[in-house]
């Protein structure tokens, strides 16, 4: 059985390598379908906002010895404040009560209410009322810190790798990681929270993290690729997304991890809360951009550049000498193997061909 390490070694030198620029079609056709599916849920299901965005009442109960939702529930009912209203359990110790916004005498009202239920002092109950103007201003915040975050990526990664078509590949592939978060965070049922823009927030920077490497790797790849006839751009890209495959792997396993132990905690055993909403934006996030970095963000960038005249230029000419190989190779199936192969080796440093070192041999010094 192949070990990941020598796994990693054979996708490196390109004895081994995956399809990923060949098989793009697939890719696009499984990420539409994705996308498609989750822009579905934001529109029937929708997302649940929490109260810093749509505004309303909080109470939050403490010191409770075994929290349960019935006696705020029989409250709400008696005030005939139940509609629109939501209890959860936070914790070992506490109840959250949410309704729309109060008036000062309705809340201390139910504050008093809620204290008695539960059978806790006053002192253990706190009462907070957010009003429409500052939960507007907070999603108005929100979407421009995106908008803003957008454009500084692109111009940045535009800037570092002289070419727009890397700044737009690596950008719908974002695209792609926020709407499959956004979907799966609007079918959990979770509300959204300032602490949902944070995650989503920090996912943009972990994928695009991811796919600034893989593109380092293109752009050392095909570094000349125009003055070779052995490989065309899109095999020598396709030759970087393998050499970062593994690397992608062992980094999204180590930051998933983590995560997902923070995503249990916050689900089954603190209840909601903070912790909760943060890690489900995380672990999602963190999955899609690990695969769209690998099986979007590179195909889209084949794509754009496929259609520049060098690059059709280029792609011709290695056709044409591999089929002049292959007419010298003749039946000689190691000739014709090695010519196969050649598309996914690793780039040949100039003298290594020739058997030659890129260092020259120091003599030993006789004693």
């Amino acid at each position: 059985m192949t070990s990941l390490a020598q796994l990693g070694n054979e996708l490196y030198s390109g004895k081994t390598s995956f399809p990923f620029i060949g098989k793009r079609r697939i890719w696009y056709t499984i990420a539409g379908l994705i996308v498609v599916g989750s822009i579905v849920l934001i529109a029937t299901v929708g997302l649940t906002p929490g109260i810093d965005f749509r505004g309303g009442s909080e109470i939050t109960i403490t010191s409770i010895a075994s929290p349960d939702v019935g006696p705020a529930n029989d409250v709400l009912a008696d005030e005939g404040l139940s509609s629109g209203a939501s209890v959860t359990t936070m914790g070992s110790a506490s109840v959250r009560v949410q309704t729309n916004e109060l008036s000062n005498d309705e809340l201390n009202t139910l504050s008093t209410a809620l204290a008695d239920a539960y059978g806790v002092s006053d002192t253990d109950v706190s009462a907070t009322t957010i009003g429409p103007t500052w939960s507007s201003d907070v999603t108005n915040k929100g979407i421009r810190g995106l908008v803003i975050f957008f454009v500084l990526v692109g111009g940045l990664i535009w800037a570092y790798f002289r070419t727009w078509k890397m700044a737009a590949a690596a950008l719908l592939a974002l695209g792609h990681d926020i709407v499959v978060t956004v979907g799966v965070y609007a079918a959990s049922g979770f509300e959204v929270t300032p602490a949902t823009i944070i995650g989503v927030l920090t996912i943009l920077g972990y994928s695009l993290y991811d796919t600034v490497v893989v593109f380092d790797k293109v752009r050392e790849n095909t570094d000349g690729f125009a003055t070779q006839n052995r490989s065309t751009y899109a095999e020598l890209a396709n030759l970087a997304v393998n050499q970062s495959l593994i690397r992608s792997i062992n980094t999204s396993i180590v930051g998933v991890l983590p995560v997902a132990s923070l995503l249990v905690v916050g689900a089954f055993i603190l209840g909601a809360g903070t912790l909760r909403d943060i890690a489900l934006t995380l672990f999602i996030g963190m999955i899609a951009g690990t695969l769209s970095s690998l099986f979007l963000a590179t195909p889209l960038l084949v794509d754009l550049r496929s259609r520049e005249q060098v690059v059709r230029q280029q792609a011709a000419k290695v056709a044409q000498a591999r089929e002049e190989r292959v007419a010298a190779a003749g039946d000689d199936p190691e000739a014709l193997a090695a010519i196969a192969a050649a598309p996914a080796a690793a780039p040949v440093i100039p003298g290594h061909h020739l058997g030659i070192s890129a260092q020259p041999k120091r003599k030993k010094k006789r004693s």
